[in-house]
């Protein structure tokens, strides 16, 4: 996997090709591709796409944390998925697209650590493997919540289903990961 590194010309392209993928499910119009960028889009890459209300609340978020197609594919994926396949929220309408921020994260490949001291708040997203359940948190998730590490841990289990101290047990499984995560928020 190549250096993910995006100039502001590729971010803004980025999220400007998320938004016409999302309007062309009203409009049918054809979106033309993503460019290259030095071969990153043909890479074999993950992200999560996330759209926010104006008020900042959650409209939608999907993604991948394993790559299994190039990012620029991964990214028209998930940008529909976000908008339309996310099961907490109805589908978005035409009128609400306007109001909506998009946001992505792009993934780097996920690591098993030793131990939940080495999840560092801030920097790594988490995965939690654990009877047969997981859950994820992308590495914004916990500073945007306050949360510090045995909250983010504790909340992870919340989302997986598990109990809160899951987390201890011997066979949990943690990993993480970073993201390269921008907004047009950076760009308005």
């Amino acid at each position: 996997m190549i250096e993910m590194i995006f100039k502001n010309e590729e971010k803004q392209e980025i999220l400007a090709f998320i938004r016409a993928t999302i309007d062309s499910n009203f409009t049918k119009k054809d979106v033309s591709a993503l460019g290259k960028m030095d071969g990153k889009m043909e890479e074999l890459g993950s992200c999560f796409v996330t759209l926010h209300k104006a008020d900042g609340a959650l409209r939608g978020c999907i993604g991948n944390i394993i790559a299994h197609e190039a990012l620029g594919a991964n990214i028209a994926h998930n940008a529909i998925n976000s908008a339309f396949g996310d099961p907490r929220f109805p589908k978005l309408a035409k009128e609400e697209l306007a109001d909506v921020e998009i946001e992505i994260s792009v993934l780097t490949p996920a690591r098993p650590i030793a131990k939940p001291e080495d999840f560092i708040i801030g920097e790594h997203g988490i995965i939690l493997q654990c009877r047969g359940r997981s859950a994820v948190f992308l590495p914004q998730v916990a500073p945007e919540q306050g949360w510090g590490r045995e909250d983010t841990l504790t909340n992870l289990c919340y989302k997986a289903g598990l109990p809160f101290r899951a987390w201890q047990s011997e066979d949990a499984k943690l990993s993480v990961f970073t993201a390269i995560v921008f907004s047009e928020k950076e760009f308005n």
